[in-house]
């Protein structure tokens, strides 16, 4: 009886109506979305954070470092939700644009805050020796930054820039309060339809679950290869 009541449960809110599609459409759109943003976010991250390192260590860039200050204050100290809505309502409100762009855009924006501040830490905990060492070489600012500084770096910085890059997945979930189809709208949507929660939910929590972990084999793989790799 349990488990005829529970094959019943299953075909309402997955089978019946191909409902579970719902589920991957979702799952697509939170992916791209993650995957663009996160780009973005490396992007803005690694230039506020050589900017704003520089700018510490010798004192140029003085009015870009005071840009990249305020656009910390403001994106790290407002929530992620009115961003999103800022960006959909107001600053593209007007414009017909995919809302993919708008929320790759809104959530890259807010990523890019925090991997600027993980990269920070991680160039200024390098000893200022190895730059002078670089320059004593002949390297120039580029060429210490891309061969000396910034391997270093990433090594030192990679599990929290991973750490960033869950918890960008997981703020993806609100992307439906600008009327996407993400995984967690998907959920809502069999929801809606079979006065179930328990199921789509807990379906939508354990893809969640299986792309946090790996997000995070992954992270482990590429700690044990950087670790081989010194030892060589």
């Amino acid at each position: 009886m349990i488990l005829a009541d529970i094959t019943q449960d299953l075909y309402l809110n997955f089978i019946k109506e191909d409902r579970y599609l719902w589920l991957l459409d979702g799952l697509k759109t939170t992916l791209l979305i993650t995957f663009f943003a996160a780009i973005l976010g490396i992007i803005l991250g690694f230039i506020v954070a050589i900017i704003r390192s520089t700018h510490d260590k010798s004192g140029h860039f003085k009015i870009l470092n005071a840009v990249c200050r305020v656009y910390l204050t403001v994106i790290r100290g407002t929530p992620t939700m009115i961003q999103l809505l800022i960006m959909n309502f107001v600053i593209f409100g007007s414009v017909s644009l995919d809302k993919v762009i708008v929320g790759s855009l809104a959530f890259g924006i807010n990523s890019g805050a925090y991997v600027a501040e993980i990269v920070r830490s991680g160039i200024m905990s390098i000893d200022p020796g190895q730059t002078e060492a670089g320059r004593s070489l002949g390297l120039n600012f580029t060429q210490t930054m891309k061969l000396i500084i910034m391997p270093q770096a990433f090594k030192n910085v990679l599990p929290a820039l991973v750490n960033e890059f869950i918890v960008l997945l997981k703020e993806t979930s609100i992307i439906g309060y600008i009327g996407m189809m993400d995984l967690t709208k998907g959920a809502m949507l069999i929801q809606s339809r079979t006065y179930n929660a328990f199921l789509p939910l807990i379906a939508a929590a354990l893809i969640y679950l299986a792309l946090v972990m790996f997000l995070t084999f992954l992270m482990n793989k590429i700690e044990r290869r950087l670790r081989t790799n010194e030892r060589k």
